[in-house]
């Protein structure tokens, strides 16, 4: 009889799955067939668990400081309020919607760099008004910053 589950070690986070060096259990085809192709995922063999063990006792200092990093990051960016101009119809609907590049450019005119996947909408921004976005700056840290969308001015 097959064995119903793997135990992987994740190298990335995934969504829905876990975060980096997190010991999960998964489908065997989920992790032969995508995981460890995908170098997203090592089998959490004996050896490969004591070697992350010491790996983490490592790097435990230096995801501290990540974190104390993006907290003092988040402090810093909870008293934006951005604004991006696009253009929208008669009704207040946009055409197009706003992207996670809209922020990301948005965020870089202010002076902070962030990636498009650490962007995410909490509802899809398709019309003109006023909507929340959350920046993902660490694993244990989100902020969540006020969008107003206003019409682009004709020129």
């Amino acid at each position: 009889m097959a064995s119903r589950s793997v135990e992987v070690i994740l190298k990335a986070d995934i969504d829905g799955l876990g975060h980096k060096y997190d010991v999960v259990k998964v489908r065997p085809g989920y992790a032969w067939n995508y995981l460890l192709p995908q170098g997203l995922a090592e089998l959490a063999t004996e050896g490969a668990k004591r070697h992350l063990a010491a790996h983490l006792r490592q790097i435990a200092n230096k995801l501290a400081q990540e974190k104390a990093a993006a907290e003092s990051l988040a402090a810093s960016m909870s008293s934006l309020r951005l604004q991006l101009r696009m253009l929208a119809g008669k009704e207040g609907k946009l055409f197009g919607a706003v992207t996670p590049q809209h922020i990301v450019n948005a965020l870089a005119e202010k002076g902070y760099t962030v990636e498009r996947r650490q962007v995410s909408f909490p509802v899809p921004i398709r019309a003109l008004g006023d909507y929340i976005v959350q920046i993902r700056l660490h694993r244990d840290v989100v902020v969540s910053i006020p969008v107003e969308v206003l019409p682009a001015e004709e020129g």
